[in-house]
């Protein structure tokens, strides 16, 4: 299917990137996606240049196409954005003026049946972001035990009823294993109790969550980047963050203040010993989120947050 993905708080993240003043920077969109934020920013480069990276093949072939016109000053590079430093030392680049990260899962890839991380759609239990990764939600639903996901819709679903799904995928899979995702949202439906089954939301939602989040390690790859990206960043370089749901937005959020903060030693002691500097701005107090039009226009925005920080 045609790879085409509404980008989410495009004239904010431009704006957070500071492009304009700084055409013949280099920037990183470490989730490139359909490559809407990359075109608007690769449109205001000068003499600079615009690193693209994606875990999805098919996003990178539709981003090429999609900037076929700039390519003489964009790079494109498979891999996972929580690689950011071995990336950019692979590229012989010690320091970048801006990058953006837009954690949530791409449209064409919710939208897409076969790629299976749909609840709405029949497909096999998928839900790799890299197709070359080994792991598959099929072996987490029927190879992990049951303890391990009901840890998993706990911390990355928030289900409250994870033990009641867990014990009725275990009872499930012990006759024959869930093959597809709509098999998935039934097991998982059938361990609802009837208040939880007339929620404005699909019963299935969170565990869908759970189970994407485990396969493709996202928290991890998240907590990484955060680790490495500010480092990364030149002096007055900027770090735009968008995230879809609170457990990345804790994670982002928390990195960041702490690069403000710099030192990390109780308030009672009376010198510091870690020696550590703030090294961030954080420019946004409270994250940005998306106005009415936008919402109007694209529901899945609806979710999104944007986090914005300023390398000292």
């Amino acid at each position: 299917m045609e790879f085409f993905h509404k980008s989410v708080l495009l004239d904010e993240c431009i704006a957070a990137l500071n492009v304009a003043e700084h055409p013949d920077g280099i920037y990183v969109d470490g989730t490139l996606g359909g490559a809407g934020h990359s075109l608007e920013i690769v449109k205001r480069l000068t003499t600079g240049r615009l690193i693209g990276i994606d875990r999805d093949r098919t996003a990178l072939a539709a981003a090429e196409e999609r900037l076929k016109l700039y390519m003489e000053r964009v790079t494109l590079v498979h891999s996972n954005f929580s690689e950011i430093r071995a990336i950019l030392n692979g590229l012989s680049l010690s320091g970048v003026d801006g990058m953006l990260f837009d954690l949530g899962v791409s449209s064409p890839q919710l939208d897409d049946a076969e790629r299976g991380f749909s609840y709405m759609a029949d497909a096999p239990l998928d839900m790799r972001m890299d197709r070359d990764d080994a792991l598959t939600a099929y072996e987490v639903v029927n190879a992990w035990s049951g303890d391990e996901l009901r840890r998993i819709f706990y911390e990355y679903g928030e289900e409250r009823y994870a033990p009641q799904v867990a014990a009725a995928i275990v009872r499930r899979r012990q006759s024959a294993p869930i093959q597809t995702t709509m098999e998935l949202a039934d097991v998982i439906r059938s361990a609802m109790p009837p208040q939880a089954l007339r929620e404005k939301q699909h019963p299935a939602k969170r565990c869908f969550q759970a189970i994407r989040i485990a396969v493709n390690d996202e928290l991890g790859s998240v907590r990484r980047l955060m680790e490495d990206a500010i480092d990364c960043l030149n002096p007055k370089g900027r770090l735009a963050v968008i995230t879809f749901h609170s457990l990345e937005d804790r994670i982002v959020k928390t990195a960041m203040q702490a690069a403000a903060k710099g030192c990390p030693c109780p308030p009672d002691f009376p010198v510091c010993v870690c020696g550590k500097k703030p090294r961030v701005t954080v420019l946004t107090r409270k994250p940005i989120v998306s106005a009415a039009a936008e919402l109007t226009d694209n529901p899945r925005a609806r979710s999104a947050k944007l986090r914005v920080a300023e390398k000292l």
